[in-house]
Order: structure tokens, then C-alpha cells, then sequence
């Protein structure tokens, strides 16, 4: 088994443990505030618990990231070890919530995504879409690190990842009636969501085939 193959390995064991440390904790939560049953418009925590809940959140990326960083050697290797374990904790977590809650029921339910800076919800399709592109790009960009290249970005991938990104979040964000004020949310604007992971694919093809252009 290559050095790659065994890191690859130990990164899944900690996605799929963080994935399922984040469900049980989404368990208990819907316990409490949800007990028929998780379902919009959406309950407030207006005590310490949403501070709780938020540091809570900052601290699962903080460990994502402290791991990839322990597990690459360069800036571009620890970014592709990033995405590959928060794609594999998002996705297990869903899988988790599943196994546990019988929850979602179809992949177009909608969830509480993330809470920071404003909560964001959508359809568990998007993240999930997401989280797949994460695995690949990391799995790819190791990949190439690992074979010698020197993993490549223009100015125009840059500019296609920050279209994206923001077209993506204010998907999941603009909705503040149902975010922010107990409202049933707004249809969600695939319309915003499908070009923004389009440029976010874009950009990841550019620049392997930069990448993989070197003399």
C-alpha cells in the first residue's frame, strides 16, 4: 500500500468519525427543539445554547483543518486534504442522520446547513453535490502532488471559484425571512445554486489541465 493510498485512508477513518460525532450531536438537538420531527419554519435558540452551537461549528472546521494541515506538507496537498475529509464528514453525516432518524426522506428536504456568519439553509442535495466535488478535487490534487507536479492556478480560476462560491452562499443565505425571523423559507434558487457549482467544476478543470501541461 503507497504512502498516498494509507493517508487517504486514515483521512476517510477521521471524516466518517466526524461525520457521525456531528449526527449524534444533530440528534440530541432535534430531540430537544424538534421532537415530532425536524421541519421548517425553523425554531429560535435565544440562550447561551446558540453560542454554544456556533463555537460548536467553528470548532469542527477547526479540527478538519488542523488534521489536513498535520497531514500535508504543502499549501495546495493540505487544501486537497481539507475538501477530501469535509467531504467525506458531510456526506457521512447525512448518511448517519439516515441511519439514525430516517431523516431526510429525500435528498431535496431542506436543512439548516451551517450557522455562520448567517445560517444557511437548502436542499441536502446542494451540500451533498458539493461535498462529492470536494472528494474528487482532493483525492485528484493529491494525486498529482504525489506524481511531481506543481499543482497549478491562473487568475481565471480564481475569478470562476469567487463567482461561484458567492452565488452558491447567497443561495443558502439570502432567504433571512426563513433564516432569521421563523418564516416557511422561499423556493430555493437552484438558479443561483447550478451556475455556481458549474464555475466551481470549471475552475477545478482549468487547472489540472494547466497542471498537467508542465514540459
Amino acid at each position: 500500500m503507497s504512502t498516498l493510498t494509507k493517508k487517504i485512508l486514515w483521512l476517510t477513518v477521521f471524516g466518517i468519525a466526524m461525520g457521525y460525532l456531528e449526527a449524534a450531536v444533530v440528534v440530541y438537538l432535534r430531540a430537544i427543539y424538534y421532537p415530532e420531527g425536524f421541519s421548517f419554519p425553523l425554531k429560535a435558540m435565544k440562550d447561551y445554547k446558540i453560542i454554544v452551537e456556533l463555537v460548536r461549528e467553528l470548532s469542527t472546521i477547526l479540527m478538519l483543518l488542523a488534521v489536513a494541515m498535520l497531514a500535508g506538507r504543502k499549501g495546495w496537498e493540505r487544501f486537497a486534504h481539507f475538501v477530501f475529509i469535509f467531504g467525506v464528514w458531510d456526506i457521512v453525516y447525512y448518511i448517519a442522520l439516515k441511519l439514525t432518524l430516517d431523516w431526510p426522506s429525500t435528498i431535496f428536504d431542506w436543512d439548516i446547513l451551517f450557522l455562520i456568519p448567517l445560517p444557511w439553509i437548502g436542499p441536502v442535495i446542494a451540500p451533498v453535490l458539493i461535498s462529492i466535488l470536494f472528494i474528487i478535487s482532493g483525492i485528484c490534487i493529491s494525486w498529482l502532488i504525489n506524481r511531481g507536479y506543481e499543482f497549478k492556478t491562473t487568475g481565471l480560476s480564481y475569478i470562476l471559484v469567487l463567482v461561484g462560491v458567492a452565488l452558491i452562499l447567497y443561495s443558502f443565505m439570502h432567504d433571512t425571512g426563513a433564516t432569521l425571523h421563523q418564516q416557511p423559507p422561499r423556493p430555493y434558487r437552484y438558479g443561483l445554486f447550478i451556475p455556481g457549482f458549474i464555475l466551481l467544476i470549471g475552475a477545478f478543470v482549468h487547472s489540472v489541465k494547466r497542471t498537467m501541461a508542465r514540459e
